[in-house]
Parts: structure tokens; C-alpha cells; sequence
């Protein structure tokens, strides 16, 4: 992921077939992935992934998976096979779960003749805070879990973690330079946060060694969703030194 294109991941979380079709065709010039959430996957099903695959856009499937590891691994097995280039799991589930995760992933992909997709593990939503942690039991802050979490991934064989910006230094530190940080919670500067609790601007969260940036909003709430798009890849560029 060398240039600034390829950093950016739109998140296509629109409700209807057209608006997802109209949107992925004006934003996969703009865009190095385009990701499609539960929202699409519920409402348009697996043709709509392999559709917007098919037309040579990179689709990061965002299920976040999370049962136990003999359905997970059957899913991921179901989920690859629609040519989704990144697909994800929950690290919550577990060594085991993630393990079968990527085992599946994987062997689905060769015997469907389809290149290694990138298997992640998200660890703790960027609409958790601390005090929202503290509630559901898990213990440390969330940059603690999150590290924890990304560690466990490594283990079971995957190839990187979904993480808020926070995060993003002390799970490259811990994990090395050839593990895969996917970064939601991004936002330019003055932009709504939303329901996100851990955001950055896009600048910021590369500069820390995010590898892939995850917009949604910004980009699809704009009056010029192309131009929201451009804005962001040339921030990405100028922190990468690319400007």
C-alpha cells in the first residue's frame, strides 16, 4: 500500500442497491477498497459483494464475525469465496475462533482458484470508551484491550487487526511493520464525530502507521463525494510525504 489511493477504504453504508451501486461506481476510482458493512451485506446479500468485486474494486467485507469457531470458520469459508479482498472476525472470539477463521478463509480461497485474501481481527470498536469497557467487564483501558486483542490475532496466524487511531503505535510497536492496521474513526479536521469515542484526521492516523483508512460518513454525507474522497487521499499523500 504505497500511495495514498490505495490507503483509502470507503465504508459504502448506504440502504439500497442503487444508491450502493451508484456509489461504489463514482467512489472505486477515488478509493483503493470499498467496504461493504452488515448494513449492505443484510439488506443486498452475497451478489451484491461479488458484483461490486467483479467489477475490479477491492471489497473489504466487514461481518465482524463472532461464534463459535466451527460456524465462524464456516462463514469466513462462505464469506472469501465472494471475492472479498479483506474480510474480518471479532479477536473476542478467541485463538481458537480466529484460527479456524484464517484456516478456512484460506483453504476456501485456493480451492476456488481466488488470491489470499487479508483476514483481520477487530478489537475493540472505535465506539467504546473507556467507561463503556468498564461496564461490559473487560478490563484496562481500551488501548490495553486493543493491544491484548491484536496480540491474539498474531498468534492465531492472521494478517492484521481493525483498531481505533489510538491504538495504532503501540500495536505497530508490539506487532511489527508487516502487520495489517486497518483504521476506522477517521475523520478530517472539523468534521462530526458521531458515534465514534477514539477518532484522528487522516493525516494524523498515517503518520502513526495506519496502513488502511476507513471513511465512511465524511465522504458519503458530502455535497461532492469524489471531492470528499480527493480531500482525504491528498492529506494521506502529504503525510506520507507523497504531496
Amino acid at each position: 500500500m504505497s500511495d495514498a489511493r490505495s490507503r483509502l477504504a470507503v465504508a459504502l453504508d448506504l440502504p439500497t442497491r442503487g444508491a450502493l451501486l451508484a456509489a461504489a461506481r463514482a467512489l472505486a476510482p477515488e478509493a483503493g477498497v470499498l467496504k461493504l458493512g452488515l448494513e449492505a451485506f443484510v439488506s443486498q446479500g452475497p451478489e451484491l459483494v461479488k458484483e461490486i468485486a467483479a467489477s475490479g474494486a477491492r471489497v473489504f467485507l466487514d461481518l465482524k464475525l463472532h461464534d463459535i469457531p466451527n460456524t465462524v470458520g464456516r462463514a469466513a469459508a462462505a464469506a472469501v469465496t465472494t471475492g472479498a479482498s479483506l474480510v474480518n472476525c471479532h479477536a473476542a472470539g478467541g485463538p481458537a475462533m480466529m484460527t479456524a477463521f484464517g484456516e478456512e478463509a484460506r483453504a476456501a480461497a485456493a480451492k476456488a482458484g481466488l488470491p489470499r485474501p487479508a483476514l483481520l481481527a477487530v478489537t475493540v470498536l472505535t465506539s467504546l470508551d473507556a467507561e463503556a469497557l468498564a461496564r461490559i467487564g473487560l478490563v484496562g483501558t481500551p488501548r490495553e484491550a486493543a493491544l491484548r486483542l491484536a496480540l491474539l490475532a498474531r498468534e492465531a496466524g492472521l494478517d492484521g487487526v481493525v483498531c481505533s487511531p489510538e491504538e495504532i503505535e503501540a500495536i505497530r510497536a508490539a506487532c511489527g511493520p508487516g502487520f495489517l492496521l486497518v483504521v476506522p474513526g477517521v475523520r478530517p479536521a472539523g468534521a462530526e464525530t458521531g458515534d465514534q469515542k477514539r477518532v484522528a484526521t487522516p493525516g494524523d492516523a498515517i503518520r502513526a502507521g495506519a496502513d488502511l483508512l476507513v471513511v465512511g460518513r465524511p465522504i458519503l454525507g458530502a455535497p461532492d463525494r469524489v471531492a470528499a474522497a480527493r480531500a482525504i487521499v491528498a492529506e494521506i499523500a502529504a503525510a506520507l510525504g507523497q504531496g
